[in-house]
C-alpha cells in the first residue's frame, strides 16, 4: 500500500504543473481545486491501509480485509477518479484546463486508480460499489442536461461512464476494463478533435461544419458513440453490463442504468 500510495502522489505532483501552466485565475483555481482533492484522497489511501495493517498486520493490497479500511479506500479512490457523490470537483477543474491537459485528467489520470480498484474490488461491499455506480450514472445524466461548455460536457459524460464501469466490477472485472478502453479511446477522439477545431463551446460546434465537414462528422460519430447508440462501439460495453446485471438478478439497477444513460443521450444529441 507504501508504494501504491507513493505512485499517486508522484502522480499527481507530476499533472500539477502542466495544470497550472497557463497562467490564467482559472487555471489556478483548478490547480488548486485538483490539488486538494487528490491530496485528500491520498492521505485517506495512506490512513486506510495503516489501519488495516494496524488492526490485520497486513500491507498487502490484495489482503486488505478490515471492513473500514477497504470502505475507506474505495471511497478515497472514488474522489480521485471522480465518482459521484464525490465528483464535484472534476467539472470544475476540466473547465479551467486547456483541451491537451484536459485530455490527460480524463484518460491517463484514470489508469492508476482504477488499477487498484480493480484490486480490491473483491472485498469491497457490494452495496458501494453499486451505490456509487447508479449515482455516477444519474448524476453524470443530470448534470450534463444544461451546461453549454464542452469540457464540462466532457467531464459529466466522464462521471456517467465510471458509473457504468463501477456497477459491473464486483460481478465482470473484464468488462470493466472492456468499458474503460472504450471510454479512453472515444474521449480521446473528442478531445483531439475539439483541440484540432479550438471549440470550448457548443455553439463553436454549430459553426464547424462549412470549415472542416470531415471533422464534424467524426465528432457527431464519437459522440453518439459516447453516447451509446448502436451500431457504434460505445453501446456493446452498455450492452453486455446491461446483459450481466440481468443475469446476476439485479433488474432495478439494469433498468435504472439505462434510464440514466437516455439522460446521458440526450445532451450527447443536442
Amino acid at each position: 500500500w507504501i508504494l501504491a500510495w507513493m505512485g499517486l502522489e508522484i502522480n499527481t505532483m507530476a499533472i500539477i504543473p502542466l495544470m497550472a501552466q497557463q497562467h490564467h485565475p482559472r487555471a489556478t483555481e483548478a490547480t488548486t481545486k485538483y490539488f486538494l482533492t487528490q491530496a485528500t484522497a491520498a492521505a485517506m489511501i495512506l490512513f486506510a491501509s495503516t489501519m488495516n495493517a494496524w488492526t490485520m498486520g497486513d500491507w498487502n493490497i490484495n489482503q486488505i480485509s478490515h471492513p473500514l479500511a477497504t470502505t475507506t479506500v474505495t471511497l478515497a479512490l472514488a474522489l480521485k477518479i471522480g465518482l459521484a457523490p464525490m465528483h464535484f470537483w472534476l467539472p470544475e477543474v476540466l473547465q479551467g484546463l486547456s483541451l491537451t491537459t484536459g485530455l490527460v485528467l480524463s484518460t491517463w489520470q484514470k489508469l492508476a486508480p482504477f488499477a487498484l480498484i480493480l484490486q480490491i474490488s473483491q472485498n469491497t461491499n457490494p452495496a458501494l460499489l453499486t451505490t456509487l455506480g447508479v449515482m455516477s450514472a444519474l448524476v453524470g445524466g443530470w448534470g450534463g442536461l444544461n451546461q453549454t461548455q464542452l469540457r464540462k460536457l466532457l467531464a459529466y459524460s466522464s462521471i456517467a461512464h465510471l458509473g457504468w464501469m463501477i456497477i459491473i466490477l464486483q460481478f465482470m472485472p473484464a468488462l470493466t476494463l472492456l468499458n474503460l478502453t472504450i471510454y479512453i479511446t472515444m474521449t480521446s477522439t473528442m478531445f483531439l478533435s475539439l483541440k484540432i477545431m479550438a471549440s470550448t463551446k457548443i455553439n463553436s460546434l454549430a459553426l464547424a461544419w462549412p470549415k472542416t465537414p470531415t471533422l464534424t462528422t467524426l465528432i457527431m460519430l464519437s459522440l453518439l458513440s459516447l453516447g451509446g447508440l448502436p451500431p457504434l462501439t460505445g453501446f456493446m460495453p452498455k450492452w453486455l453490463i446491461l446483459q450481466e446485471l440481468t443475469k446476476q438478478d439485479l433488474p432495478i439497477t439494469a433498468t435504472i442504468m439505462a434510464m440514466s444513460a437516455l439522460l446521458s443521450l440526450f445532451f450527447y444529441l443536442r
